[in-house]
Formats: structure tokens, C-alpha cells, sequence
């Protein structure tokens, strides 16, 4: 593994694209650092339906299970500009949460642990997209590092102890085990099954695992979508040690393959019982400024060889020409793969629709999977402030960051998509969605190859 640099170029405060829908944003603003903030002090319904911010955080670090050595180290590269933000900032979000923590009757004993979260709080700035993006992830990844300081390890969740944390601990990582395993095969639909026998299912979803706000709720949400799927694929992007150790703890009926081992990065499960995973690789982006990489693995499905692919290319407008750089390199990959293999890519693209055009498109071969459907609307942005709020933007900025490309095997049988649906669309009971993006659940078959239809 390599090490991954956090620090990332400051972007313009334009961030209208052409060829994109209109977002409604005012540029005449001091600019997007404290966009954030001042929406959050002009919403009421989050100070008060947010009451437990505070005590789901503590309770969510319990059944982490990364230790302060593991954290450490990726918060040397931050860049200093997202530490130097204005102090009304700091003070706005830091007002929030003690409003929260004043509420809750759960944390009102535990006044010295606020203080202690005040203060990580105050250390980190408030959160803010670049392009409505990505921007705010070395920002976040500090702010989850710093609360990390306060976290057990894991063996606090799986030993019983005489401790009076050892029942909260064991009561919140049966939650998480319940969330996940809480819909038996049995309860399930016939079609359901039918599709889980003779389908390949993926789920592609940016997880925001940098945002430091209810870890447990929703990893909780996450875990629930997770379980309900049992997707033969998953693709996750922006994990951190804490929201990865939480899910391979959980989720032992998958192999996990990770991007990095440090900062925030990409990880492929494959469903043991239905995917035979064979190899797989790490391709480096040799001049990402965010420690992005090209995640890569081989695998087989019902005797049918695939390439699996995800990645989180580079973040922001300004990067738009790393970003291109990136997506070239992925397409070469997807080229070059073996002919009898079929080649799956999904990821958090963060693509504009000028930046393919610019390319002049996509190369012969490879296919946008949402084109292939129709263009479904349904399915269409992944990235909607005119719904989630998790950002807390004012304005509306509709964007189609999460793409799918297939490239079907030379060979046999070929991979066709049938359906495209968006998930994680709800709130969770901390009024948050389990991700400020959302996640791509996509259903394949296996259709006769051209020499079987000539025959037939």
C-alpha cells in the first residue's frame, strides 16, 4: 500500500458546469467556506430534530474499531488551508452541537466528554463542497482522526466486561448485527429470490464515510440496505478504518478487497456463495493530488469471468483535467482486460456531462450502463441538494457524479443490464441520509452470445 495525500487544490467559487442543469448558485457570496454554515444557523428543523448529534457519535465510537495509531498518521498530509477557517465558522457548528448536547437527556451526565467533543469540534472546520462535491473529505477525515482519540477498541464490543460501557457496547454492535441480518432469506419476495439466483447484482455507493456526523445511525442505515440487497457486488467509496472495520466485522459472508489502508478509500465485496473471487490489483494515478487510485479485481460468477472495477476519481471543477487524465486510465484498463471477460466499473466519477463530451465520449466498447436503460430520469442524479440536505446547501444542484461502464466479453454469453434503481432515498431517524450521494442498485443478465442466437 502507498501512502495517500489528502491535500487538494483550492476550486473556484463558480460552480455552474455547462451542459449541466441549472443550480441556482450566487456568486456574488465570500465564496463556498462558510456555505455550510450559514445554512445550518437558518434551519431550525435541524436544531431541533438533531438532539442526539453528540451522544450517537459516542455511541457510534464504541462500536468502531480503530485504535488513535491507526488514525494518525494520514492527518500529516491535510493541507493547512482547510484548517485555517474564519471563526465564526467554528463557532456556528460548535453551536449547534452544544445545543444538541443540552437537549439530550442522554448526554446531559456526561458533561466532561462534551467538552472533550467541543473542542474536537471546534478543531474542525465546517463542512463545505467544492462544485458541491468532494472538497470537505481531508477536512472530514481530520475530523473523524480527531475523534478517533476517544474510541475503544473493538475487543469492547465482542468481550464482556465488567465495565458499565460493556452493555451499551454489546447492545449497540447487536444493533448493527440485527440491522444487517435482520431480514431473513425466508422473508423474502419469490421474485426476489429469482433475482438473487439467476441475476448479478451490484450496488455502487459513495458512503461518505468522512462526514464525522451519527457514524452509528448510519452506519446502521447502511448495514440495513446492505443486508436487505445482498448484492452479488458492492462498490463503496470514501471509507475510512472505522466505517471499514465496521462492516468487514458484520459482513463475514463477503470478500473484502481494499483500495488503501490509509486516509479514506475504495473497497469491492463480493458475495462468498455467489462469487468466486480470483485475483486482484491496485492501479496507482500517477499525478492525483487525493491519493485516488484504480481498484481492480477478478472474479467468476456462475462460470462467467469478470472484471471488477470501482474508483473515486479526483474531486472538485478545478480538477477536471486530473479527472479526465483518471477516466482515460480507467477506460484503458477496461480495454485491455482479458477478451473472455466481462468488465464492470462503477464509482463516484464526480463527471460532469461537458468533461465526457470533451472526450468526445466514451470510447468503442465500453457503455454507460444508465444510456444503455434509457436514460431512466428515476436514476438520473445521484448527487440532489434539492433533497438531501446533509450538506445543509441552499441552493439546488442536480448531478450525475455515480456511473456504471460495461464492457461485454468478446466471447459466450454477454452481460446486459435490466434495471437501475436509486437507494438509500430515506431518512434515517437522526434526520440525516445514510449518504450526502445516492447509491446505484443495478441488476445484470446473462443473455445468449451471437454465435448461440445465429444457431438458434
Amino acid at each position: 500500500m502507498f501512502p495517500i495525500k489528502t491535500d487538494k487544490p483550492p476550486c473556484s467559487p463558480s460552480h455552474t458546469c455547462s451542459g449541466e442543469p441549472s443550480v441556482g448558485c450566487n456568486d456574488t457570496t465570500s465564496g463556498l467556506v462558510n456555505t455550510k454554515v450559514q445554512a445550518k444557523t437558518g434551519k431550525k428543523k435541524k436544531q431541533k430534530k438533531r438532539q442526539s448529534a453528540t451522544s450517537q457519535m459516542k455511541t457510534a465510537s464504541e462500536c468502531s474499531q480503530v485504535t488513535v495509531e491507526e488514525q494518525s498518521s494520514p492527518s500529516q498530509h491535510l493541507p493547512e488551508r482547510l484548517e485555517n477557517r474564519s471563526a465564526g465558522s467554528k463557532h456556528k457548528k460548535n453551536t449547534r452541537k452544544t445545543r444538541n448536547q443540552s437537549i439530550s437527556p442522554a448526554t446531559s451526565p456526561a458533561s466532561s466528554s462534551h467538552q472533550d467533543k467541543t473542542q474536537s469540534a471546534q478543531q474542525t472546520s465546517a463542512r463545505f463542497t467544492c462544485d458541491q462535491s468532494t472538497q470537505t473529505e481531508a477536512s472530514q477525515l481530520q475530523s473523524v482522526q480527531t475523534q478517533s482519540t476517544q474510541t475503544p477498541p473493538i475487543q469492547d464490543i465482542l468481550t464482556p466486561s465488567t465495565d458499565c460501557k460493556s452493555t451499551q457496547t454489546i447492545q449497540s454492535s447487536f444493533s448493527l448485527q440485527q440491522a444487517y441480518w435482520g431480514r431473513s432469506f425466508t422473508e423474502q419476495s419469490a421474485d426476489e429470490q429469482k433475482t438473487q439466483s439467476s441475476h448479478l447484482t451490484l450496488i455502487c455507493w459513495n458512503i461518505d464515510g468522512l462526514d464525522p456526523d451519527n457514524v452509528f445511525e448510519r452506519a446502521k442505515g447502511l448495514l440495513s440496505h446492505l443486508g436487505k440487497y445482498r448484492a452479488d457486488v458492492v462498490l463503496l467509496q470514501e471509507l475510512v478504518p472505522v466505517s471499514w472495520k465496521i462492516l468487514k466485522n458484520i459482513m463475514k459472508d463477503y470478500q473484502f478487497l481494499q483500495g488503501s489502508e490509509d486516509g479514506y478509500f475504495t473497497g469491492i465485496l463480493l458475495r462468498k456463495d455467489r462469487v468466486q473471487f480470483l485475483q486482484s490489483n491496485i492501479v496507482k494515478y500517477p499525478t492525483t493530488e487525493m491519493g485516488r487510485n484504480l481498484l481492480i479485481a477478478h472474479a467468476s460468477f456462475l462460470g462467467h469471468p469478470l472484471c471488477i472495477m470501482t474508483s473515486h476519481l479526483e474531486s472538485c471543477k478545478a480538477s477536471s483535467q486530473e479527472r479526465l487524465n483518471q477516466l482515460r486510465r480507467v477506460w484503458k484498463w477496461m480495454k485491455e482486460a482479458p477478451q473472455d471477460h466481462t468488465v464492470i466499473f462503477g464509482g463516484d466519477t464526480n463527471l460532469r456531462d461537458w468533461e465526457v463530451k470533451k472526450l468526445r465520449g466514451l470510447p468503442d466498447g465500453i457503455s454507460d450502463v444508465w444510456e444503455m436503460l434509457g436514460e431512466p430520469e428515476e436514476s438520473r442524479y445521484t448527487w440532489d441538494t434539492s433533497i438531501n440536505d446533509n450538506n445543509e446547501i441552499p441552493n439546488s444542484i442536480r448531478l450525475r457524479f455515480d456511473r456504471l461502464f460495461l464492457r461485454a466479453a468478446a466471447e459466450g454469453a454477454k452481460l446486459r443490464p435490466e434495471s437501475m434503481t436509486l437507494i438509500g432515498l430515506e431518512k434515517l431517524k437522526c434526520d440525516y441520509f445514510i449518504s450526502d450521494h445516492w447509491g446505484i442498485l443495478c441488476t445484470f443478465i446473462f443473455g445468449a452470445s451471437e454465435e448461440q442466437c445465429v444457431t438458434d
